[in-house]
């Protein structure tokens, strides 16, 4: 039985054409899952109906279409509740670009969005959309995360990378690297140490020290390669320690994602947007996870893309998209509050 007190994600089901059907319904029967939220999926129904033979008979759940989240029986977990705006996707065909697929990933977000501002869901999960695909349907987006800020009239926005409860916050992200040195400020640093305390302190971690990676190389080994180190991030950690947040730093890149990947540390300022990637897609590329902090609805994806080359063979892992929903339905009751330090965090 579905507990009604749970948080009510919309699930987007992403790029028809693409693995967003086969994980969604994959996740969705898996019992552990259902027991976190009450999903309501967003998408096409025949092609979340077609992606059920890729689940095992005995754990199988139907697709059930519905009008608004009001007409949904959450006691029923043998169902998957799909709301579908737009057109059906019949022409749309696994791996393969269509205009059509990407026009309803972007109707899925735009109706998950409206479901938000009503606060009818307590936060969104999304499944991978195709760029390319967008852009043949009319929108330029580059991704979901400038979808959403648009809708929600947010300017200050953020990522922060997810898995196996270990998180990467980044002082700038998509900027060049000679605009990112620019940017590193104190005011940021302390800001993205400040908003990783606050997370951790949502989880129940608040303890978990902040460890604050340098820019430079060996962070600068004392001024020799450069110093900011010494001006700008060092002075950042001294004030969050004089706030009483356990921030350790700045410490050599080289040593601190070594340590993390180890467990010593679960909460990390990277300074810039590959020093946290590189190392991040390389040890959890099927199960990370992105959070957007900036919106004022808790939002997290998937941190892969539409797989066009394994579509409709029933071989994707459901793994990031499972880690995506257990995250949201354990920040969203607290996303008001990080929310609002949120604000002071990710300005550009």
């Amino acid at each position: 039985m579905s507990d009604t007190t749970n948080p009510l994600l919309a699930i987007t089901m992403g790029d028809g054409a693409g693995i967003g059907p086969e994980i969604v319904v994959k996740a969705l029967s898996r019992p552990e899952v259902r027991a976190l939220c009450r999903p309501l999926v967003i998408g096409d129904v025949m092609a979340l109906y077609r992606s059920l033979q890729f689940v095992p008979d005995s754990v199988r759940p139907r697709v059930v279409p519905v009008a608004t989240p009001a007409e949904v029986d959450w006691g029923d977990m043998t169902a998957i509740p799909v709301l579908q705006p737009g057109d059906a996707l019949a022409d749309v065909k696994p791996g393969e670009l269509s205009a059509a697929a990407g026009r309803g990933a972007v109707e899925y977000v735009l109706a998950a969005c409206e479901l938000a501002k009503r606060s009818a869901v307590a936060g969104i999960v999304t499944a991978p959309l195709n760029k390319e695909a967008m852009r043949l349907a009319g929108y330029a987006y580059p991704g979901h995360t400038e979808l959403l800020a648009e809708q929600f009239g947010v300017k200050h926005y953020s990522l922060v990378l997810s898995a196996r409860g270990q998180f990467i916050f980044h002082v700038t992200t998509h900027v060049s690297l000679r605009r990112a040195l620019d940017l590193i400020t104190g005011d940021r640093v302390l800001s993205q140490i400040r908003l990783a305390h606050l997370l951790a302190g949502a989880l129940g971690q608040g303890e978990q020290p902040i460890a604050v990676a340098g820019v430079n190389p060996h962070a600068g080994e004392g001024g020799l390669f450069g110093d900011e180190e010494i001006t700008t991030i060092g002075p950042a950690v001294s004030a969050a320690q004089a706030e009483g947040i356990p921030a350790i730093g700045p410490l050599p890149a080289d040593v601190l994602f070594p340590r993390a990947a180890q467990g010593r540390y679960r909460f990390v300022i990277a300074m810039y947007h590959d020093q946290g990637h590189a190392v991040f897609k390389t040890l959890y590329f099927d199960e990370g996870v992105n959070v957007t902090v900036g919106l004022p609805t808790i939002r997290t994806s998937v941190d892969h893309g539409t797989a066009f080359d394994i579509a409709g063979q029933g071989i994707a892992s459901d793994a990031s998209l499972v880690e995506a929903i257990r995250l949201a339905a354990q920040l969203g009751p607290k996303w008001a509050e990080i929310h609002a330090a949120a604000q002071l965090a990710v300005a550009e």
